[in-house]
Order: structure tokens, then C-alpha cells, then sequence
């Protein structure tokens, strides 16, 4: 293909421009053969856009996902053909299935290479496939900014998702008209065009809340995504409705709110709180899947318990229990719809949210506080969390890894203001994800301070982006549950396969001297005396920092884990 003419642009100014008229401002990502002509718009062109080079792709996935949690507008990471296209995916596929906008860029080789084996090829459109929402090759250059529109346009509306974009090295090269740079606006953020509910399913949903003696509502990561915490609170309020939430639904209410009941499934919840969705005869499932962890394995509720169900995606809805009332709908204007039927009708019920949200609460509790004042060593993660608890903001940012740190702070790390301040990956759980995560929601909203939580197994996947967080000055605490070993998996091996400990265990690493090394201010902690002073001194610095602390493992613990403590 010929070189485009002087009052022309080339493909890789255009996906440049494109970028840029859909409003971003950041991109994570890392550069390859086949990037060239991308990267060398980005060095020509005027555009606004903040390039942030990562150690790995997988990890420049994690930083646009949590990008996109706390900003509202669709995360960009970018990467190279072969090797770069398959460590991108795990960020992908994580994003896509917690329905975050993700868009991946990968570079390809020429079309004219393809089938003459060149370096680095590989079917990448048909890598991508089931992983991403919307996917394409730009095998025309002229219809890049077409394409474009189309994947912002799916990662935004309906229920949000990733998408993927393969530049081929040519096509890069390639005339595109100047004329066709143009966006919509709206799919700058998401979600965008939002569905609105079927009048006559809010009226039978009402209905069934009428009908109803001890309802309770749980809350996924939908309401979240909608922004309908007002509205849950307002119908919270009306009803005196308990308010349950999954771990990605955490923020969809303050957990310091007389009816929030706390995080309710197998991770993360304890025998006070699925008392709560037991003794119910009607669950408001809302934005939630209903998925195996929320429902400890589809027991808790049980599947003769009235069900009204509220999700942007059809496809969920009656997936796992028989629906009374489905409602296919964006969550704020779904509650905000049901409100209102709910106002104009007389006799509303009292669910006495307040007093089962307490008793939910103190149940908790009980068991908590005892071990999260213990001096014991290793240190108890119990007391990590509190003390966190009583040093962090209450705008804070956290960001946690699977393993040791998810349900501990899905349990007992009470959140005190709605929104999203909660970061774990909980579609698949791939380790290594908070470092990278914490990155992404630090750039997006750099005013607050972001802590990074891990286990010594995550440690071993992300280090090396140490590095990025030193080159970009990011004031990151980063904190290392050492425990030397694989601790959810031994735990499981400890309570389902009669303590056989097969590979799970590794030699101890000084995390705080692999940090120190990269630059990072960084402590070690053996002590529980010395726990909140070294915590206080991390939390202040105007740097990155890490506080390696040696913890019990999971497997001796008393983990917030169902499966376990059965």
C-alpha cells in the first residue's frame, strides 16, 4: 500500500485521532516490532493522550481495568503482535467478564505476510473471540474509524465489556480520510444508552415486594457500574429493606449504613450474614449474576425462594433460579422506576432491615475483633485490616489481590462512604492483578491515596512493574501478606483433601529488599507491636512505598472462607 498523500492521514494517525475524539487521556501499554507506526503517531502528533510504557502487557490490562472502574470512561492498553497479543488476554478476559470497558490495541503483522509464516503471526482475531465483546482486524485502513466507533459503541452500552482492535503493520501505513475523525460523545463513558425497564415487570415487581414478609436485596457489581447508589438507598429507605452485596458489589451501599448487611456468598461472609439470606422469602437479586460464590454453590438463597431480578443483561436473568419477575435493565433506572411504583402504592412493608443488617454485623464481629487485637505472630491479617480500618481515609482506594487479602477485606474492612474504592478480580482471580489494578486506579483518580494488597505468591507474578510505579513518582502503599506459600490453594488442601500439602510451598522472599531495590521505600514487619507505626509511616510518605508483613497462612487461619470453616 502506497504511503497516504500530504491532506491525507495514515491509519496509525487516525486510531491516534480516534482515541482522541472519544476523550482519552491515558493508555497503558508496551512497545513491539510491529508497533512501530503507532508508536511513531504518538511521538508526531498534538494529541493529549498520556502513554504510560508497562513491564508487560498483562499488566498494562490490569492498569486500563482499573482505570475504567474508577474513572467511568473505557480503559486503552496497547501491545504487539505474538508473544504481546497472549499475555494481554488475561487483563482482557478479566475486564470483559466484570463487565469493564477494556480496549485492547495489538499490533499485527502485514496482511500481505499473512500464511509465509512470518515472525509473530498468529489467527488474533480468532485468539480474541470469546474473550472480548466486540473484535476485529483493520484489514482496510479506511474503515478504521468506523471500527472504532464500534468498539467504543459495544464496550459502553448494554452490559459493558472489553473489546479488541488488531492493527496490521500495513494497514497502519495506509491512506485513511481525515473526514471520517469524528465520536460520539456519550460513548466516551459508560454505560452509555442505558435501557430502560418494562413498566408493567416494575409493577409486578412491586407487587412481589408487597407480598413479601422478610425480603432482602443483593447487590452485585451492577449498581456500581450504574451509578445507583442513591437510588438504593432511597429504596433501602423506603422499605427498611436489608442491603446485601457480593464482593464486586461492595460500594453499591456504605457498609457503615444501618442497612447494609455486608458481603454475602462463600467468600467473604460469615454465619450471621447468609442467616440473613436464608430466613428470606423474596430476594431482589440486582446487577448480580447469581453466580456460585454469591450463592455458596446456588444454597444460599434456596432455590424455592421468590426471586425478582434486576441486570442489564438478559442473558442472566433466570441463568440459576426461577425468576417471579425479570427485569431487563440498567440498575439506577430499574430502582428508579420501582421507587416511584412504590410511592404510589399504600400499605408498604417494613422489612426490618435495620435491626437484620445489626444482627448480621455483630455476628461478625464477635469472632473478629478478638483476633485483630491478638498479638500473636505471624501476624494475624485480622489486625492488618483494622488497623488499615483506623489509618485510611475514607476515600482511599484499595486494591486487592485473590488468596489471603480478598476475604479478609470483602469481611471485615467496613466501608464507610458508597462508590467504588474496592478493586479485586473477582471473574477469574488470576494472581498478580492488584499491583498492576492499583496503578491504573492511582492515574484515574491520583487525588486519593491507593493501597495495593497481596499475597507473596501475587508478589512473584508483578515485581517487575515496581519499576513503572518508581519512573512515574506514584505514591502506591503496596502491602505483602508473606506467608510462603500458595495459601488458598493449601487451605484447600488442609480442609477438603485431608492435609496433603502437594506443591504449594516456596522459600521466603524480602519483598522489602526486592522493592528497595527498584527504588521503593520499603519495610519489613515481624512484630504486631510494630504493625501500626511502620503502616503510618508507609501511608504518609510521598512515594511509593511496600510493608512486607510475615502473616499466618490462610490454612491456619480463620479465614472468612465457607468451604473452610465447614
Amino acid at each position: 500500500m502506497s504511503e497516504p498523500r500530504t491532506n491525507e492521514m495514515n491509519g496509525a494517525e487516525a486510531a491516534v485521532r480516534m482515541l482522541q475524539a472519544h476523550g482519552v487521556t491515558h493508555m497503558f501499554g508496551l512497545c513491539g516490532d510491529t508497533t512501530l507506526p503507532f508508536y511513531d503517531a504518538l511521538a508526531r502528533l498534538d494529541h493529549g493522550i498520556n502513554h504510560i510504557l508497562t513491564r508487560d502487557e498483562r499488566h498494562a490490562a490490569y492498569m486500563a481495568d482499573g482505570y475504567a472502574r474508577v474513572t467511568g470512561k473505557p480503559g486503552v492498553c496497547e501491545g504487539p503482535s505474538g508473544g504481546g497479543a497472549t499475555y494481554i488476554l488475561p487483563g482482557v478476559v478479566e475486564a470483559s467478564e466484570s463487565s469493564i470497558p477494556v480496549l485492547a490495541i495489538t499490533t499485527d503483522v502485514a496482511t500481505t505476510s499473512r500464511g509465509r509464516y512470518p515472525l509473530t503471526e498468529l489467527d488474533q482475531v480468532a485468539l480474541f473471540r470469546p474473550l472480548t465483546k466486540w473484535n476485529a482486524s483493520l484489514d482496510d485502513a479506511t474503515r478504521l474509524p468506523a471500527m472504532m466507533r464500534n468498539a467504543f459503541r459495544s464496550m459502553t452500552t448494554g452490559r459493558p465489556g472489553a473489546a479488541h482492535l488488531a492493527l496490521p503493520f500495513n494497514t497502519q501505513k495506509a491512506a485513511v480520510d481525515p473526514s471520517e475523525i469524528w465520536a460520539e460523545p456519550r460513548h466516551a463513558f459508560f454505560p452509555a444508552d442505558r435501557t430502560g425497564p418494562d413498566i408493567a415487570r416494575i409493577e409486578a415487581a412491586a407487587d412481589a415486594l408487597l407480598s413479601a414478609k422478610k425480603a432482602v436485596a443483593i447487590c452485585g457489581g451492577g449498581p456500581v457500574i450504574a451509578g445507583a447508589q442513591a437510588a438504593l438507598a432511597e429504596l433501602g429507605n423506603l422499605l427498611d429493606l436489608p442491603i446485601a452485596t457480593t464482593v464486586s458489589g461492595q460500594g453499591a451501599i456504605a457498609e457503615t449504613d444501618p442497612l447494609a448487611v455486608g458481603v454475602v456468598g462463600s467468600n467473604g461472609a460469615a454465619p450471621s450474614t447468609r442467616a440473613v439470606v436464608d430466613d428470606a422469602d423474596l430476594v431482589l437479586f440486582i446487577g448480580c449474576r447469581a453466580g456460585s460464590v454469591t450463592t455458596e454453590r446456588w444454597c444460599s438463597p434456596s432455590i424455592d425462594t421468590r426471586i425478582v431480578h434486576i441486570d442489564s443483561d438478559p442473558e442472566v436473568l433466570g441463568a440459576n433460579y426461577p425468576t417471579e419477575v425479570a427485569i431487563a435493565a440498567d440498575a439506577k433506572l430499574a430502582l428508579e422506576a420501582l421507587i416511584a411504583c412504590l410511592k404510589e402504592r399504600k400499605g408498604l412493608p417494613s422489612f426490618d432491615g435495620s435491626n437484620r443488617a445489626a444482627a448480621a454485623w455483630q455476628g461478625k464481629l464477635a469472632a473478629f475483633e478478638a483476633l485483630a487485637a491478638s498479638d500473636e505472630a505471624p501476624i494475624r491479617p485480622e489486625r492488618v485490616i483494622a488497623t488499615l480500618q483506623r489509618l485510611l481515609d475514607a476515600d482511599a482506594n484499595i486494591v486487592a489481590d485473590p488468596g489471603t487479602p480478598c476475604p479478609y477485606f470483602s469481611a471485615h474492612y467496613r466501608w464507610p462512604q458508597a462508590g467504588r474504592h474496592f478493586i479485586t478480580n473477582r471473574a477469574h482471580g488470576a494472581l498478580g492483578y492488584a499491583l498492576a489494578a492499583s496503578m491504573g486506579a492511582h492515574v484515574g483518580r491520583p487525588g486519593v491515596k491507593t493501597v495495593a494488597v497481596m499475597g507473596d505468591g501475587s508478589f512473584g507474578f508483578c515485581c517487575g512493574e515496581f519499576e513503572t510505579i518508581v519512573r512515574h513518582k506514584m505514591p502506591i502503599t503496596s502491602i505483602v501478606f508473606s506467608n510462603s506459600t500458595f495459601g488458598w490453594i493449601k487451605a484447600g488442601q488442609d480442609s477438603g483433601f485431608g492435609k496433603r500439602f502437594y506443591n504449594v510451598d516456596f522459600d521466603r522472599t524480602d519483598h522489602a529488599a526486592v522493592a528497595s531495590a527498584f527504588g521503593v521505600k520499603a519495610w519489613r514487619v515481624e512484630d504486631p507491636a510494630e504493625l501500626e507505626t511502620v503502616l503510618k509511616q508507609a501511608l504518609a510518605h510521598d512515594g511509593p512505598t511496600l510493608v512486607d508483613i510475615i502473616s499466618q497462612p490462610l490454612h491456619e487461619a480463620a479465614a472468612p472462607v465457607s468451604e473452610w470453616v465447614a
